[in-house]
């Protein structure tokens, strides 16, 4: 049967290549880099000579990158001179990835899960372990590397009950696969849980990586004298969705509209950071449809221009500036959230200090959200509107927080800005510094993480 399950599996995935290779095409037009090297994905890699003994890690997409950097490091203190082979699915994790590498290391793409890539794959670079950074389960890659006697890793694991359920109505494939993982280190004792009962036979909690992330000081640094110049405070909304952007931008005109001309506070300024950069034309479409004016970021280098100063929202379309974005605004909106799509990491914005406020929708992190809620670096709204007039209450009438009412009202009183929280509304207000001790005090998981790879490694190499 599982067997089946995978022939079935790999002919559908063969039946889909054409596609595949045209949506790579298409995604190209936006971002080149997938355009480049597109031979690696299917384990074609020219005249280079094969080689062995590589640490392998993969990371999938941007976040994970980002996620994989104090792993990286961790593993080298314990390993000094390891060689790295990094692969990604992104652009965006590729273009973050470059930064990783060190003389004798390796950036390539992950091969596309059919056995022939996967094959080729391995008989070319035979690694030494493999580490698959968070939640990728690829069938045909772990069928593979378990018949070659490759160790593989499933770091910083975290699985969702939604994608639980998944991999229960399709166990024929995916269970098989979960048990060829030789370790799992799961973020949570909740992941742990999960991944137990689809499969994975030896699972340990580690914790997130995520909290040992160190933001960029030069970004930092960046994103202050950005807000300083212009003199006003800045609401960001991060990594925003498909249907958030129509939503926050109809929630922001109706904001600007209600502000009276005499209100002495400065006119919050909106940035606006879509999750995928092909998306960056058609928020800016949304922006100049909503009456609203803008700059965009890639339009200026290092100082915004002095239209920046007056527009009411900026379009964050750059890549690798989150933390610019983060350490700019005074409070952050959590993309992903506002709809059904299972939110965003919220662990970068707080170890920029930027506090956060999150809709109903953060299945994927699940843990890390109500750590933070409960921690006091974020708080939970109900919908995009009540995270609009949240925000505000933050950044203009500190006053207000204790009346529970909207700043920016008409005189009508709203309902409780946090009614769903079980604190009063003062206590929930999430902070900078809380968001900074949310972020200290969840550290050490990369170390951790690091030494369990080191003994899996030097236990491999043993029975060989």
């Amino acid at each position: 049967m599982q067997h089946l399950a995978r022939l079935a599996y790999a002919t559908l995935l063969w039946l889909a290549t054409p596609v595949y290779l045209l949506k790579l095409w298409r995604r190209g037009r936006a971002e080149p880099l997938y355009r480049h090297a597109i031979g690696e994905r299917f384990g074609w890699y020219g005249n280079d000579a094969a080689s062995s003994g590589w640490v392998w890690v993969h990371a999938v997409s941007l976040g994970e990158t980002r996620a994989a950097t104090a792993l990286v490091a961790a593993l080298r203190e314990q390993r000094p001179g390891m060689r790295l082979l990094l692969t990604h699915g992104t652009a965006t994790g590729r273009a973050a990835g470059a930064a990783l590498l060190q003389a004798g290391d390796r950036q390539i793409w992950l091969p596309f899960d059919t056995p022939g890539a996967v094959s080729r794959f391995f008989k070319h670079f035979q690694p030494a372990i493999g580490v698959l950074m968070e939640t990728e389960i690829w069938p045909n890659l772990l069928h593979a590397a378990q018949r070659r006697g490759i160790p593989m890793v499933l770091a910083n694991a975290r699985l969702s009950e939604r994608s639980a359920r998944k991999a229960a109505r399709l166990q024929a494939l995916f269970r098989p696969a979960a048990q060829s993982v030789a370790l799992v280190l799961a973020q949570t004792q909740e992941d742990a849980e999960r991944l137990r009962v689809v499969g994975a036979p030896r699972v340990e909690v580690s914790g997130n990586v995520k909290f040992d992330m160190t933001p960029d000081a030069a970004q930092l640094a960046r994103g202050r004298a950005w807000r300083q110049s212009i003199g006003r405070p800045v609401v960001l909304a991060a990594s925003t969705r498909e249907g958030e952007e129509a939503a926050l931008l109809s929630a922001w005109t109706l904001m600007c509209q209600q502000q009276p001309a005499t209100d002495p506070h400065p006119r919050p300024l909106l940035l606006i950071v879509p999750r995928h950069p092909q998306r960056f034309d058609e928020v800016a479409a949304l922006i100049a449809g909503s009456g609203l004016t803008a700059v965009r970021r890639s339009t200026w280098t290092d100082t915004p221009p002095p239209e920046a100063a007056q527009a009411d929202v900026w379009l964050g379309d750059s890549i690798g500036e989150m933390a610019a974005y983060f350490s700019c605004a005074q409070v952050a909106l959590l993309g992903g959230s506002f709809e059904p799509l299972g939110g965003q990491n919220l662990i970068e914005a707080a170890a920029c200090g930027c506090p956060v406020l999150m809709g109903p929708h953060t299945y994927n992190f699940a843990d890390a959200a109500e750590l933070a809620q409960r921690e006091g670096a974020a708080l939970r709204v109900d919908d995009i509107e009540q995270a609009v007039r949240m925000a505000i209450n933050m950044l203009t009438n500190a006053d207000a927080i204790d009346s529970a009412e909207d700043p920016v009202s008409d005189g009508t009183h709203h309902a409780p800005l946090a009614a769903s929280s079980p604190v009063g509304l003062a206590s929930a207000v999430p902070s900078a510094d809380r968001a900074l001790a949310f972020c200290a005090a969840h550290r050490g998981a990369a170390q951790r993480m690091a030494q369990q790879i080191d003994g899996l490694m030097a236990s491999a190499s043993t029975h060989k």
